[in-house]
């Protein structure tokens, strides 16, 4: 699987802009000493104008490369935090009804389909208005939004593979539910899962960072949508504000995306046979 993941260039790609932003996010403290909030400079300097704050400075004085590398810590850690806590909820909605079936099965469909009525930002707007802004609620409701997806995968690869020799055999030796489940089935049909997460994360970027361009942000941390969002005012005159922290989006999901698209190809039996 690795071999194939690091002969194809759209992975090789995704894993090295990737890897470029979680070191930025990792040296944030180290090269941006300081709360990135505080005003620092002048208003308005344009990238390249003074060597001490190479992107800029916005309209408040912040140096705005300071802010895209600490947005870069929140950004990858509320789409990481988001993503785990929707794989968690899926999974086992996923599993358990996937693995019983019946009136258990009916009813958590019945509970999927319900969230998934639900567009999704909105849900995720409807649950941040109710709590504080902060970094753990933001990943909190992005994760409870984003759990349906996940269930639906799980679900149909657990009915998949239930009947499964493997399954049978567990059975006869008198394993449990639980470890059948999880010791047996899960591992099995991870491959699906790990795809989908990639693109969980991507999308959980994007969804905090419409909400920081809202205004719904937490207030507390820079977020690359917050640096959009205050920047939009100045458009005209100072388009770097919002283009700068607007291409650290593009380029981290486009990232996550690529990625995803490796791991379709790589964990694909067929096109590992290819290969």
């Amino acid at each position: 699987m690795w071999r194939a993941l690091l002969r194809n260039p759209s992975a090789l790609a995704g894993i090295v802009l990737l890897s470029a932003f979680i070191a930025l996010a990792l040296s944030a403290p180290h090269f941006f000493p300081g709360d990135p909030l505080d005003m620092v400079a002048a208003p308005f300097e344009w990238p390249g104008s003074d060597p001490l704050y190479r992107l800029g400075t916005d309209s408040l004085g912040r140096d705005v490369a300071a802010g895209i590398a600490h947005g870069t810590r929140v950004s990858l850690l509320i789409g990481a935090s988001a993503a785990a806590i929707g794989l968690v909820i899926g999974t086992l909605v996923g599993a358990i009804g996937g693995f019983f079936g019946g009136v258990i099965d009916d009813l958590l469909v019945r509970v999927t389909e319900l969230f998934q009525t639900v567009p999704s930002f909105l849900l995720v707007i409807v649950i941040v208005a109710i709590g504080r802004p902060s970094v753990t609620v933001i990943a909190l409701a992005i994760g409870i939004a984003s759990w349906p997806t996940v269930a639906r995968i799980v679900r149909a690869e657990f009915r998949t593979l239930r009947q499964a020799d493997f399954v049978l055999a567990a059975r006869s030796q008198g394993f449990s539910n639980a470890r059948i489940i999880f010791g047996e089935i899960l591992p099995n049909a991870l491959p699906p899962v790990i795809v989908t997460a990639s693109v969980m994360v991507a999308s959980a970027i994007l969804i905090e960072s419409s909400l920081s361009f809202l205004g719904m942000g937490d207030p507390n941390v820079v977020t690359w949508g917050g640096m959009i969002g205050a920047g939009r005012d100045s458009l005209r005159t100072a388009w770097y504000l919002t283009a700068v922290p607007g291409a650290a989006i593009v380029l981290a999901v486009l990232a996550l995306n690529l990625l995803g698209d490796g791991l379709n190809d790589a964990l694909n039996p067929r096109m590992r046979e290819r290969s």
